[in-house]
């Protein structure tokens, strides 16, 4: 498990993200596609049932052996504290409640942020938006890895040890690549989520707790649902920064499998996205796409082509001028 990736650097290329151009086609030959920019109402009750699931659980590990709770984190709770911050994710979009209702919105993702156990759905919001406005943009854009981790991840072996911790790097990246100032939304979530972890600890120990905190570290780490983060963005093929998965998981992740759909379309809801490839299937069908999470999993850490460093990046104008 000794050999090195063969990427040294980024692809770095000078055009515009595909998405912008596609979009407007899309929409000039189906303009049918606007009416599915609009909330779902599904999703406010999706998350109440997932965040009632995780405080069930939470009750029923409080006498479990520490080998059974940690079994039951990744088994079960990694796959619903997962689907959690995938609703946080459909949520910063406002796709809830619409634009119109930004508050409400917001104070969703913080109820659904709590069985995650950390402060998340605020931050997460601040910085997505540009994720998808520049995206690979060099310096602008935090989903992309850095230079460190590109430079270190580079066998087997750290490739692995990097899907393991990913939950560190998604939460620290921000803070070395594009630091915002704390806004005044990330501090009523830190402190929402401070009130509910006490009041968990106070009413059933420690174990429930650390149900939550194992249930997030597992399951946004190396897990089968966390192939999407590699999925969505690396570059398994060159020209193609940007990749569709249309598999079963896509039925507890809010669709974000349909991650073509979601970047030409970010405004329409996740249970929506199947309808935009319905309706306009010449645009999609033909792309690379993924079949299997697990298998972009096994390719990336196995595939000397694959590491943190094969992201298409960009520069912007806007990171260039410093304003």
């Amino acid at each position: 498990m000794g050999n090195s990736a063969s990427r040294s650097d980024f692809e770095w290329v000078y055009t515009d993200q595909p998405h912008t151009q596609r979009r407007k086609e899309i929409l000039a030959k189906y303009p049918a596609i606007k009416a599915l920019m609009r909330p779902d109402p599904r999703l406010k009750w999706a998350v109440l049932v997932l965040v009632l699931m995780q405080l069930l659980a939470c009750w029923l590990v409080r006498r479990l052996a520490w080998r059974w709770l940690l079994f039951w984190a990744y088994a079960f709770g990694g796959c619903v504290n997962h689907s959690l911050t995938l609703a946080i994710h459909d949520i910063s979009h406002n796709a809830a409640f619409g634009t119109g209702c930004a508050a409400r919105n917001r104070w969703l993702a913080v109820f659904a942020n709590l069985p995650v156990g950390v402060p998340y759905a605020a931050s997460f919001k601040k910085y997505h938006v540009d994720h998808h406005r520049y995206l690979g943009g060099d310096g602008l854009d935090v989903d992309v890895p850095t230079r460190l981790e590109g430079w270190f991840f580079c066998t087997p072996a750290r490739k692995l040890l990097w899907l393991v911790l990913q939950p560190f790097f998604y939460s620290l990246r921000p803070l070395c690549v594009h630091p915002k100032a704390v806004t005044r939304m990330e501090v009523l979530n830190t402190l929402v989520q401070l009130a509910a972890d006490v009041a968990i600890f106070a009413l059933w120990g420690l174990k429930p707790m650390v149900y939550l905190l194992a249930s997030s570290l597992l399951g946004l780490g190396l897990h089968p649902i966390s192939g999407h983060f590699v999925a969505e963005h690396y570059m398994f093929l060159k020209g193609h920064e940007t990749y569709s998965y249309y598999g079963p998981l896509n039925w507890i992740t809010f669709n974000v499998g349909y991650h073509m759909e979601h970047h030409d379309f970010p405004s329409i809801p996740g249970y929506s996205l199947p309808l935009v490839r319905k309706m306009a299937p010449e645009y999609y069908d033909h792309l690379p796409q993924h079949h299997s999470w697990v298998k972009v999993l096994w390719d990336f850490v196995f595939e000397d082509s694959l590491g943190p460093y094969a992201r298409v990046k960009r520069v912007y104008r806007l990171a260039k001028d410093g304003l």
